[in-house]
């Protein structure tokens, strides 16, 4: 395989990652918890947060607070397995781009 061909193969691949981190990017993923919904797109970052009316009282907000962490991580656990799930071990070894 000449060098030329080589080349052209790494553009090709980095123009598929490209491809995939943009889908990635785009898309939505919704964390719950019990009392609460977060939704990140694929860069991580937060879109939405809804606290579920009338879930907690005043005395409740260190539970609320737990449950938002919860639904946060929910949501970006999602958003790490459809960049493992798209990009497989491509995505864990560039340096943290995605």
């Amino acid at each position: 395989m000449n060098m030329q061909n080589l080349m052209a193969q790494a553009q090709k691949m980095q123009r598929d990652i490209q491809k995939k981190k943009e889908e990635i990017d785009n898309t939505l993923f919704e964390g719950k918890s019990e009392f609460v919904e977060v939704v990140f797109n694929g860069k991580k970052e937060m879109t939405s947060i809804k606290i579920k009316p009338q879930s907690y009282q005043e005395d409740d907000i260190e539970i609320l607070e737990d449950m938002v962490q919860l639904a946060i991580k929910d949501a970006l656990s999602k958003v790490d397995k459809e960049i493992e799930n798209k990009l497989g071990s491509l995505g864990s070894g560039l340096g943290g781009l995605f």
